[in-house]
């Protein structure tokens, strides 16, 4: 009846519930403050959490699939990882 999860995958899920739930309760700030000003810099913390909760999944599930993958495709995802975060900042 109970399954058995993996504790990567608890992780992962986790983390992005929480990630989640934080965008949610923003959003509600940002409609019941009505200020624009105050809504910008709501917004410009999003912009922050979004990225570290990206990094912090991938971590969580490269560290659990370490000892089934190579050194080098960690090397790659991680690269990929950093390629998405220097292409999202570019104008």
């Amino acid at each position: 009846m109970f399954h058995e999860f993996d504790k990567a995958i608890v992780g992962m899920s986790l983390l992005r519930v929480l990630s989640g739930t934080i965008e949610i309760t923003v959003a509600i700030f940002i409609f019941r403050l009505n200020d624009i000003s105050k809504a910008l810099v709501l917004n410009s913390s999003l912009a922050l959490v979004g990225p570290c909760i990206l990094i912090l999944t991938t971590a969580i599930g490269v560290l659990g699939l370490a000892e089934k993958i190579s050194f080098m495709r960690i090397f790659i995802i991680f690269a990929g990882i950093l390629l998405i975060l220097i292409g999202s900042r570019m104008k």
